[in-house]
């Protein structure tokens, strides 16, 4: 038999072994908020260092609450609401470069953009900032890129994944290698790579740009949902169910998919297991849907690579947890992680803290290494042509920028005569090719943003990084140019079908000022313009008008292609029949002769 002292040197160092969960107070926490009986399996509930947003129970369309962190305590029942969505809302996230951008999206099929005021909600929010058709079923999950300004991943129940280019309110590139609903997608540390489980029980690691997929695996063969998270650039974090209903984890290297590194069964609940990565302190925590239990693990290089830390218990149920960035955490108290959990039984938000023990009042390095700061490496169209780049990373302690991310090139790059020549992707759309107006709009960009501040030679040096959060709402012009185009198309159609001919309406003639067809920008310091109307057969139409009536434009015009397509099988059909008539007579005429 061991001795004491034998087993005491077997207990594995770690300063996370004694991290533990403390709920706040019940007047700090939020009451009265109708979270969603959803049973979708996303958080639910998003936070930033200035706002928490939590999707809410509305009857005809979908909505989500937005608070500021401040004002905590009962929550007001009419308080404002996002509440432009047709859909019952499936998934939010807060743009992780900009605190008052948020994406939704929701069984109506679509992604909105909204912009949150800088003091908070006012009255309800309808007008969103941009909205984006391209999921033919509902959209499940969203996840915003990692190191790139304006690029957005969804994926929906029509088994595809988009990638949105925010910017020109377009898709990059269309993944459709799924053939089963996709349970869960996420980025690598540098956003080259992203990986999705499905309801085929593989984990997919997918190239974003070339739209192929690089590895495949099969991962957990159990019939409920399964999740993924990536560790680094290279390892992936999955949870899910064995074949007897078991709960169980797996660590998995994208370099040898054939096994994975390290797979262990937790227990025998049945609610879903959703994976958060703490990339700082290299702590995984596992929370289970249905059940009120935290579980956390240290991940290390060396096998066994997983190592069980401890485990944070409640009675109360969890429908959701948002996470709070770590430049939201309160560094004074040791706080590495803050969850805020939508509890399923009542109308309450609870925050909950996982704290490091530590006598020391003094700011602790060891537990707050740099981290990822809120200016983003690359722009929406240096992510595009193949660039990648690591986060670039600030200080806890006094805000500094620690690093300067080199740039490397996806292997959609290629290098030839010392020039990086772009290789055909699999999927193009002209947001990649349209060029821009006149000037560059970054050339005004400043050098601080919020309270981190970036040094003047590391700006240049980085060769402009996408610092400043500029998003471009649609041209007004553009918008009514393409839908005179597209009347007159529909109008040929209906011409065709009616079999005469019929003039088109000649598209309005170009503005003499060249700088009306500029795409008009906005940024977060300047007030979006509210009135302003354009018009449209002789009718003066507001912007959220005219993108509705763009967007029905869009819809007809889908819808008559996909009568043309009819008409022509009707028409191969009565040829047919026409030819078996004639076939038949034919042989009547020889009978009677």
């Amino acid at each position: 038999m061991e001795s004491a002292m034998e087993m005491a040197f077997k207990i594995r160092a770690s300063k996370f072994r004694h991290v533990y969960g403390k709920a706040y107070r019940k007047e700090a926490s939020y009451e009265n908020i109708r979270i969603t009986r959803n049973a979708h399996d996303s958080s639910f509930c998003c936070v930033n260092p200035n706002f928490l947003a939590v999707v809410t129970e509305s009857g005809g369309g979908g909505s989500f609450v937005v608070l500021p962190l401040e004002k905590c305590g009962r929550v007001d029942i009419n308080t404002p609401r996002v509440c432009g969505h047709a859909g019952a809302i499936l998934d939010i996230k807060w743009n992780p470069f900009n605190d008052h951008i948020i994406a939704s999206c929701s069984e109506d099929s679509t992604v909105k953009i909204w912009q949150i005021p800088e003091q908070g909600l006012t009255g309800n929010l309808s007008d969103w900032l941009v909205d984006m058709h391209g999921h033919h079923r509902r959209i499940g999950y969203l996840e915003w890129h990692p190191t790139a300004d304006n690029i957005l991943l969804s994926a929906g129940f029509d088994y595809k994944c988009l990638i949105w280019n925010i910017e020109q309110a377009e898709p990059v590139n269309v993944i459709n290698c799924h053939r089963e609903t996709i349970f869960s997608i996420s980025w690598n540390h540098e956003g080259s790579l992203f990986a999705t489980t499905s309801k085929d029980k593989k984990l997919r690691v997918i190239d974003p740009r070339t739209a192929s997929v690089v590895a495949e695996a099969d991962t957990h063969n159990g019939s409920k949902a399964s999740k993924n998270v990536f560790i680094s650039n290279h390892k992936i974090f999955t949870t899910g169910f064995a074949r007897t209903s078991a709960r169980q984890y797996a660590l998995w290297d994208i370099r040898n998919m054939s096994a994975p590194q390290h797979q262990n069964d937790i227990d025998s609940s049945s609610g879903v297991l959703m994976p958060y990565f703490d990339y700082d302190t290299n702590v995984m925590f596992i929370p289970g849907k249905g059940d009120g239990n935290i579980r956390y693990y240290e991940i290390v290089d060396e096998s066994p690579y997983i190592h069980y830390l401890s485990e944070y218990m409640s009675s109360s149920p969890q429908r959701g947890l948002g996470v709070m960035p770590k430049r939201g955490c309160d560094i004074n108290k040791c706080e590495i992680v803050r969850f805020y959990k939508l509890h399923a039984g009542k109308n309450l938000v609870e925050p909950i803290s996982m704290i490091v023990p530590r006598k020391s009042e003094k700011f602790q390095p060891d537990i707050f290494p740099p981290t990822a700061s809120s200016v983003a490496s690359l722009s929406a169209d240096e992510w595009i042509s193949g660039q990648n780049r690591e986060p670039i990373v600030v200080s806890l302690e006094d805000g500094s920028v620690t690093n300067t991310p080199k740039i490397t090139t996806s292997k959609a790059v290629q290098k030839q005569d010392g020039v990086l020549q772009q290789a055909p992707m699999i999927t193009t759309y002209k947001a990649m090719n349209r060029t821009r107006a006149s000037g560059d709009w970054r050339s005004n960009r400043p050098n601080t943003i919020a309270s981190e501040t970036v040094p003047n030679n590391m700006v240049e040096s980085m060769s402009e990084p996408a610092s400043v959060k500029n998003i471009k709402r649609l041209s007004y012009n553009e918008d009514y140019v393409t839908i005179r185009e597209n009347q007159g198309r529909i109008q040929k159609t209906k011409s065709m079908f009616e079999g005469h001919d019929s003039e088109v309406p000649p598209s309005p003639p170009p503005p003499t000022e060249p700088k009306q067809y500029q795409r008009k920008m906005w940024s977060p310091t300047s007030p979006v313009p509210a009135n302003t109307t354009v018009s449209l057969n002789g009718i003066n139409c507001s912007d959220s008008e005219l993108k509705k009536a763009y967007f029905q434009q869009q819809e007809e015009v889908r819808s008559l292609k996909e009568q043309i397509k009819l008409k022509d099988k009707r028409i191969n059909q009565l040829e047919d029949e026409l030819r078996l008539v004639r076939e038949g007579s034919c042989s009547h005429r020889e009978s009677n002769c």
